[in-house]
């Protein structure tokens, strides 16, 4: 059976929309993520608390009605007193306790914290502001911790009543006032100190001129201390974070600096330090975060900073730098964060880097001087976004051309009418 001419051309027209059309790529189905594999409860001891323990704990307000040492608070209520014990036999022993929320009737006495000496190695407070902060606190401590805790005393804490810890591994104070002459008061006779944090606590006086060389962590922000950085800071060469920042400190950054190799995060933002970076900082290796903002430092930015490979965080905000800015693109853009705005007599080469970047200071003319007068002060809209330009790129190719399911769908219809107009034809051939 021969078909007519023009039915044949219209068959081989829908046969060739049909085989056209886009494919249409299914909707892929979520990823589902493995459920995490919850570690098996550790398993607790048969033996009861000792019983002058026990009665320690109930004197604090803690429920005893169940052992305190067994017991997991509730995901949905916070917990207001945590408590941890050893294994001990035959009589399980208090090793931490931890306050938080504190009520106001709460009222910790030197009998019940002697009581869990010498078991006790860590107790901390956290949002305890109507407490009052106990007479003595037990000389088994290796783990102090308050914060906005103790308010109700003017004075906070004293740096005696804090440096009777003479066993202390880890040291944590936060928004309470500390009251003493030096921090070398506090420091003196704590030979084992690892980690000191002593932050916005309105402590004043100089950085002591000699540290115990167990110090890992160093955290004296938010204060009022004065002076200069000494070079004994810079022999603790297994410190791994210094934060110094938000004081009064003057002078320059020591040239010892460079000795601290095991440095991570260097935070001395928001002083009054002066002069040039040292050289000496391109000899830490793994120096992941660097925050010099906010000071008097003056010269030219370092080209060295741009061959630290660890470096993540740099900012350099609000000094007073010359010169042209000798990073590129690919420095930059491997950075989570990078801060340079406020330095008026700094400038850019627009021929490496793009005014897009948004970097808070101008280009430079021919001279490597300033083109147009910058933002006075760093803001959040001169941050450099990083994925600025890939995300405006992904944009224009999502935006272009039409949609295609849009596209599959006008197909489909125009195929259906081509095989209605088909099937007619069909029919009266056939009749």
């Amino acid at each position: 059976m021969k078909l007519p001419l023009p039915l044949l051309l219209l068959l081989l027209l829908f046969s060739a929309t049909i085989f056209a059309a886009p494919s249409l790529s299914p909707t892929p189905s979520p990823t589902i993520s493995p459920v995490p594999r919850t570690s098996p409860t550790p398993r607790t001891s048969s033996s009861p608390l000792d019983p002058k323990q026990l009665k320690a704990l109930e004197s604090l307000n803690i429920p005893t009605v169940k052992n305190p040492c067994d017991h997991r608070p509730s995901s949905k209520k916070p917990p207001t007193t945590t408590v941890t014990c050893d294994g001990g036999s035959p009589f399980r022993l208090v090793t931490s306790i931890s306050f938080t929320n504190c009520s106001s009737d709460l009222s910790i006495s030197s009998t019940a914290l002697k009581a869990l000496t010498p078991s006790l190695t860590s107790l901390s407070f956290l949002n305890c502001p109507s407490l009052s902060p106990p007479p003595r606190l037990p000389d088994s401590l290796h783990s102090f911790s308050a914060v906005s805790s103790f308010l109700r005393r003017r004075n906070g804490l004293s740096g005696l009543y804090l440096a009777r810890l003479v066993n202390l591994t880890d040291l944590t104070v936060s928004s309470i006032p500390v009251s003493t002459s030096g921090l070398f008061v506090i420091l003196g006779n704590m030979h084992h100190i690892v980690s000191l944090s002593i932050s916005h606590a309105n402590l004043s006086g100089n950085i002591p001129k000699t540290f115990h060389s167990n110090l890992t962590f160093i955290d004296l922000s938010d204060n009022l201390i004065k002076g200069s950085i000494p070079t004994s800071i810079t022999l603790l060469s297994n410190l791994k974070a210094l934060n110094l920042s938000s004081n009064s400190i003057s002078g320059e950054i020591p040239d010892s600096i460079g000795d601290l190799i095991s440095l991570k995060n260097l935070s001395l933002s928001s002083n009054k330090l002066s002069g040039s970076i040292p050289d000496s900082i391109s000899s830490i290796p793994d120096l992941t975060h660097l925050d010099l903002s906010g000071n008097q430092l003056n010269g030219t930015v370092p080209r060295f900073i741009s061959k630290m490979k660890s470096l993540k965080y740099l900012n350099l905000a609000n000094n007073a730098f010359h010169g042209v800015l000798p990073f590129n693109a690919s420095f930059l853009k491997k950075l989570e964060v990078f801060k340079v705005g406020g330095n008026s007599d700094l400038c850019y080469n627009h021929t490496v880097l793009s005014s897009k970047m948004k970097l808070g200071i101008a280009p430079c003319d021919k001279h490597g001087l300033p083109l147009s007068p910058p933002p006075q002060k760093e803001d959040s809209s001169s941050d450099y976004d990083y994925n600025e330009d890939d995300s405006s790129e992904k944009k224009k190719e999502e935006h272009h051309g039409p949609n295609k399911v849009v596209l599959g769908v006008a197909i489909g219809l125009s195929s259906l009418v081509f095989l209605i107009i088909f099937l007619i034809l069909l029919a009266k051939w056939c009749g």
